[in-house]
């Protein structure tokens, strides 16, 4: 087969949703087309939020009990979709949702059981994707990579910023990637104490006021020395920052000013300063205004921002292209 229409589903760290994406590949000659026939990001209801939230504290039947249902849960949703959509898939590809995320203790875990997707919508279905590269001694993250090569290569660098912000690109042959720093997991947190889901154009942001004692501490913090390959879970946020920003004692504006100028800083450190280079822009972060202005006023490398399902699809849509891969007995991780 060269010709396949498969549905990604993935849910991330920043918990606004599933998203689910029936896309279209074509191979031909090692080249991949592709094409997002249609998507939508599924808000949680609020049982399924908090439950997702509090899981890192849960007792171990707890969470097996979690996974199953989540699993059900993700499969009622492919039915859903797809008769809502009037679609027909050959394939399910499902990254889960991340409960926890230590390569350096040599584990990972995306809840969401691919067994009971299968048996909710009766289609074949692929899940568990970072289990395997942590098992082999990798990162399990950022697993884009291989589809950003595949699908993006004519772009310097592929920069998605989710949760965390992570970057992918071509380095003597080789494509190289990590995560940057933690990005939407800090400014949803703090928008919500402000009775807002996210920072919307970055506004709130923008009505506060840097800290530069906070943000040199931020910016100084250890990992950002590391050389890749490395990758962040939520773990590391809620020992390594949430306490900084918690020490610092200031207004949640100032709070979140200082956050954003430190992730458009280490974005931009990320992405070099060469006008020449660029960089494909992707993922819920791309849509605050005011960060994407402090970006660009910290790097000359262009930045190019795809239409919005793109933007707001392209992990479902590679996640979708890995199953795919594996679909057909290829290696489908960097």
């Amino acid at each position: 087969m060269n010709n396949y229409r498969v549905l990604g589903l993935m849910s991330g760290t920043s918990l606004d949703g599933v998203d689910i994406a029936c896309c279209d590949f074509h191979e031909e000659n090692g080249h991949w087309q592709y094409a997002i026939v249609q998507a939508d990001t599924l808000p949680y209801p609020a049982a399924w939020k908090t439950r997702l939230a509090q899981l890192p504290d849960a007792g171990a039947m707890e969470l097996a009990a979690a996974h199953a249902a989540y699993g059900h849960y993700l499969g009622k949703l492919v039915n859903d979709f797809l008769i809502r959509n009037n679609l027909k898939v050959s394939l399910v590809a499902s990254h889960g949702h991340t409960i926890f995320h230590q390569p350096a203790h040599g584990f990972t875990c995306q809840i969401g059981d691919g067994a009971a997707i299968a048996a909710k919508c009766r289609i074949p279905v692929v899940a568990d994707f970072r289990s395997l590269d942590i098992a082999l001694g990798g990162q399990g993250a950022p697993l884009v990579p291989l589809g950003d090569q595949l699908l993006f290569g004519k772009y310097d660098n592929c920069l998605n910023i989710g949760g965390f912000a992570n970057i992918s690109f071509e380095d003597a042959g080789r494509r190289l990637a990590y995560d940057i720093c933690p990005a939407n997991i800090i400014l949803n947190g703090l928008a919500e104490k402000l009775g807002h889901a996210y920072d919307h154009d970055g506004l709130l942001a923008a009505s506060g006021h840097t800290n530069e004692s906070l943000l040199q501490q931020l910016n100084r913090i250890d990992y950002y020395q590391l050389p890749p390959p490395k990758s962040l879970g939520r773990e590391w946020v809620e020992q390594t920052i949430l306490p900084l920003l918690d020490k610092a004692d200031i207004s949640v504006c100032d709070a979140l000013r200082t956050a954003t100028e430190h992730i458009a800083m280490q974005l931009a450190k990320a992405i070099g300063d060469n006008p020449d280079n660029h960089v494909l822009m992707t993922g819920g972060g791309t849509f605050n205004t005011f960060m994407l202005q402090r970006l660009a006023l910290h790097t000359g490398t262009s930045l190019v921002i795809p239409e919005a399902l793109l933007v707001n699809f392209k992990e479902a849509l590679v996640f979708a292209l890995l199953g795919v891969l594996r679909l057909r007995g290829e290696v489908n991780c960097l």
